[in-house]
């Protein structure tokens, strides 16, 4: 397709970049639970950021509570994901190219990111995760994100994010677009641990928990700003 070539590629990246800084940077912020999320940034451990795809053009704003500690964005090695890592990588987020899923579909691109993603864990960095991403279904949490924090018991945090006004584009994650001087929310939940020992039972149960919990902080972060 004629918007996979790389030089559209590459001026898209550069459009969307400049309007996504430029909006984020105009918006009214409201943070909710961010102590500690706080707590967790200071630390010299790593930690694994969740949030639903159609959030991800709103994910940008946490370089702000990021400060200057390292991070990666988990996106996948579709035409699709070089776009997107193209776009996040000029708004401060390097990508790890790779699936979040890691089950019976995982290629040898996955485990080499889930490879990739341990190591930077270790070196005390954050990894941002769409888990729904890139395929989906949407909202609908993988257990790759609960493999990846089980092996090194890393904590982690879910991100719910909101925007009002935004605009809803037709995708099948339903992503939205803030608008300029709109007002914008972040709810934090966490941290949560999953032991390393946890056998598949527990890791299932986890799954769904997290799950859960991430529609709930998402519902949470829309509340706050229908108020």
């Amino acid at each position: 397709m004629f918007v996979r070539t790389p030089w559209v590629q590459g001026a898209l990246a550069w459009l969307v970049s400049a309007y996504l800084g430029a909006t984020l940077a105009t918006m009214r912020w409201r943070f909710e639970n961010l102590a500690a999320a706080d707590a967790a940034i200071a630390s010299p451990d790593g930690v694994i950021a969740l949030f639903w795809h159609g959030r991800i053009a709103l994910a940008v704003v946490c370089r702000r509570v990021l400060k200057r500690k390292s991070r990666r964005v988990l996106i996948s090695n579709s035409p699709d994901g070089e776009l997107i890592a193209r776009i996040v990588g000029r708004l401060g987020f390097p990508a790890i190219r790779g699936s979040s899923t890691m089950d019976n579909r995982a290629n040898r691109r996955s485990i080499g990111a889930f490879r990739d993603a341990v190591k930077f864990l270790d070196a005390g960095g954050v990894v941002a995760i769409t888990p729904d991403g890139p395929r989906g279904p949407a909202e609908r949490m993988p257990e790759g994100p609960v493999m990846l924090a089980r092996a090194r018991q890393t904590p982690v945090f879910l991100f719910g994010l909101a925007a009002r006004p935004a605009v809803t584009l037709r995708s099948w994650d339903k992503t939205r677009i803030p608008l300029p001087f709109s007002r914008g929310c972040v709810v934090f939940e966490g941290p949560l641990i999953i032991p390393r020992g946890a056998d598949a039972e527990t890791i299932e149960a986890v799954r769904l928990d997290w799950q859960t919990r991430l529609t709930t902080v998402q519902a949470r972060a829309e509340a706050l700003l229908a108020a």
